[in-house]
C-alpha cells in the first residue's frame, strides 16, 4: 500500500521544510497547540483547519486522552476566526488503525471503566459531528475501527485508491455504542451497516464508495492536493447557507428538521449573505461572505 507525502496535508514536525498541499508552504500554515499527545493541528491559507492523528509509530491507534481531547481541540480550531473548513487526516500513510487495543484491555477490567470508557469515546464522536464548519477525513492507508467512527462523523470522507476501511468491534466481542452504529446506518442503510459490523471485514476504498462511505476516492498522489482544493472550496461558500444543511441534515424526523432550519431562515432574511451572494452573481465575481 503506497504512503502518501506527509508534507502535504499531514506534516511531521521532520517536515516542515516541504512544500504544503495546494502549493502553499510552511510559512502559510499556523499552527494550533492542541495540549494532547497524538493530535497535531494547524490553520492553512484559505480558511483550511488540519487535525492530524499523529502516532505512525502505532498507526495512529486512538488513545483514551486523545479521545478527551478532541472536544477541546475542535472547539479551539472553531473558535478561530478565519476556519471555514477542517481536514481530518492521519500522518504516516495511515488514517487510524482504530481505538488503541492494549489500552482497551486495561478498560475492559472493569464495567465501570468500560462505560467511562465509551462515553468518552462517544462524546469525541460527537463533537467532531457538531464541528460548524464543513469536515472532510482524508484516508490514506487504513481506517479501522474507532478511526472509521471518526471518519464517519466527518460530514464527507475522501480515500485514496489503497485505502481499507472497517468496522471491527465483532473481532472483539465489543459492543458499539448506539450512536456510531445508528449514525453508520443513517449513511450507509442498515443492510450495509450489518454488513460491515457483523463481519468485522475490512473493505477496499472502490467498495465503500459503493456502500456510500465514500464520497470521492482518487490516486494515492493526488489524494491531498484535492482534498484541500475541496475544503478552500467550501470556505468559500456562505457559512449560513452550510450551517443550515448541517443542522437539518443532522434531524431524524421531518418536524425537527423544520425546528433545525428556523433560526437560519429567520437569519437569512438579516444577514448580508444572501444579498452579497446576488450581488456577486450579477457583478460576474467570487462572493465574499
Amino acid at each position: 500500500m503506497s504512503q502518501h507525502d506527509p508534507s502535504t496535508v499531514a506534516p511531521s514536525a521532520a517536515t516542515t521544510t516541504s512544500t504544503g498541499s495546494g502549493g502553499s508552504s510552511p510559512a502559510t500554515r499556523s499552527p494550533v497547540d492542541t495540549g494532547v499527545d497524538g493530535l497535531r493541528a494547524y490553520v492553512e491559507e484559505g480558511g483550511v483547519a488540519v487535525l492530524v492523528l499523529d502516532r505512525p509509530e502505532r498507526q495512529n491507534a486512538v488513545t483514551l486522552a486523545m479521545w478527551q481531547g478532541l472536544p477541546k481541540v475542535l472547539e479551539r480550531l472553531a473558535a478561530l476566526p478565519t476556519v471555514r473548513a477542517l481536514l481530518l487526516t492521519g500522518a504516516g500513510g495511515t488514517f487510524s488503525a482504530g481505538a488503541d487495543i492494549a489500552e482497551l484491555a486495561e478498560v475492559y477490567a472493569t464495567a465501570e471503566r468500560a462505560d467511562a470508557y465509551h462515553a468518552v469515546n462517544v462524546a469525541a464522536e460527537e463533537a467532531l459531528a457538531a464541528f460548524p464548519h464543513p469536515t472532510i477525513a482524508v484516508v490514506h492507508g487504513y481506517c479501522v475501527g474507532g478511526g472509521c467512527q471518526l471518519a464517519v462523523a466527518c460530514d464527507l470522507r475522501f480515500a485514496a485508491e489503497g485505502a481499507r476501511l472497517g468496522i471491527t468491534p465483532a473481532k472483539l466481542g465489543v459492543v458499539y455504542p448506539a450512536v456510531p452504529t445508528h449514525r453508520l446506518a443513517t449513511l450507509v442503510g442498515p443492510a450495509r451497516a450489518k454488513y460491515l459490523l457483523f463481519s468485522g471485514e475490512l473493505v477496499t476504498a472502490a467498495r465503500a464508495e459503493r456502500f456510500g462511505l465514500l464520497d470521492e476516492v482518487l490516486p494515492d498522489g493526488e489524494l491531498d492536493s484535492r482534498a484541500m482544493e475541496f475544503a478552500r472550496l467550501l470556505a468559500r461558500r456562505s457559512p449560513q447557507t452550510i450551517g443550515a444543511a448541517k443542522a437539518v441534515l443532522a434531524t431524524a424526523t421531518l418536524a425537527d428538521a423544520r425546528v433545525a432550519a428556523a433560526p437560519w431562515e429567520r437569519k437569512s432574511r438579516q444577514a448580508p449573505d444572501v444579498r452579497e451572494g446576488l450581488a456577486a452573481f450579477l457583478e460576474r465575481r467570487e462572493p465574499r461572505f
